[in-house]
């Protein structure tokens, strides 16, 4: 992806991921102002793992300074151009979640929009696999809603992707933005870590839904990330998600209502949002990112790479009863 700072410019690049960290937080504290003032809180409820009302929206806070990234590059890049438009699109469908609920069915119209835009556009496929490629981004944006639940997972989430992207691809038209999610992720945490001072919201779960969603569809494009790669840094998400899902549809519960039966949540019950949030970094840097390494060096297997990452998530899914009522 064009931008500011070239490829391989570590200058350009180091100033782009300090912008992006110091605009972060600014803005992310402004925000937290502002919902405490006009009382956005995330009540506690049926499915979320706080015990107090706190200030959300706070996605708002990386979600303007990626914006003006993207809308920076946009003249070099046609990539940015639609990540800033479908993302502001579901940044501002996801705002007014926050703030008055949405009806689902118009919520996940949206995401489904969004990722048909990003599929036709930044991809080239054929018809069949534009479909599968169009529903899997589709429930990407969704299961990033559902897994931001705990304090600093979900950016944390967009940290490890774009720092596995930095360290195993091939970066060179994408680099610039990958540092640019870096920061901004990194910036926000500063005030979502445990215990968080305010949360993303659907303002922002949704924003970095799509924007990582479609980030891994441009490294594959582009020839610098194997998706594959790509789906073993984010194994956390879409296993615990997918494998949740799955049990609760199987065991007959009633899958769509709200729940705290994700391995995440069971396990931030025990030792706490921090701790678990911790253990989920720690994984993807100790397991994940070495295999993703693989997957990058020897391609021929990376089916086994990307099954060797789910057997640690698999195993604990099994062992804590993920999904199953009355878990954990």
């Amino acid at each position: 992806m064009g931008s500011a700072a070239s490829a391989g410019n570590w200058e350009g690049h180091a100033l782009v991921a300090a912008a992006m960290l110091l605009g972060a937080a600014a803005a992310t504290a402004l925000t937290r102002a502002a919902a405490l003032r006009l009382k956005w809180l995330a009540q506690p409820n049926a499915r979320s793992s706080h015990a107090k009302p706190t200030p959300t929206a706070g996605g708002i806070g990386f979600v303007a300074p990626l914006v003006v990234y993207l809308a920076f590059s946009a003249s070099d890049s046609p990539s940015a151009a639609v990540l800033a438009t479908v993302g502001i699109v579901l940044a501002v469908v996801g705002l007014i979640d926050d703030v008055k609920d949405l009806q689902r069915t118009l919520r996940l119209a949206t995401h489904i929009a969004a990722a048909a835009g990003c599929v036709l556009l930044l991809t080239e496929t054929n018809a069949l696999a534009a479909v599968v490629l169009i529903l899997g981004l589709a429930w990407w944006i969704n299961l990033y809603n559902f897994m931001d639940g705990i304090d600093g997972i979900a950016a944390s989430q967009c940290v490890i992707f774009a720092a596995g992207a930095l360290a195993i691809g091939q970066l060179q038209q994408s680099e610039s933005l990958a540092w640019a999610l870096l920061g901004a992720s990194a910036g926000f945490l500063l005030f979502n870590w445990a215990p968080a001072k305010i949360f993303m919201g659907d303002a922002g779960s949704g924003f970095l839904g799509i924007v990582t969603g479609a980030f891994a569809l441009i490294l594959w494009q582009n020839g610098e990330l194997p998706f594959v790669a790509s789906l073993i840094l984010l194994v956390g998400f879409w296993f615990d998600a997918s494998y949740t899902l799955g049990i609760r549809i199987a065991t007959g519960q009633p899958f769509a209502d709200a729940h705290r039966s994700h391995l995440y949540q069971i396990l931030s019950r025990r030792l706490g949002h921090g701790r678990t949030t911790a253990l989920f970094c720690g994984h993807a840097a100790l397991w994940l990112a070495p295999l993703a390494a693989m997957a990058v060096s020897y391609p021929a297997w990376q089916l086994a790479w990307l099954a060797a990452a789910c057997i640690p998530i698999a195993t604990a899914c099994i062992v804590f009863k993920a999904g199953a009522a009355h878990a954990g």
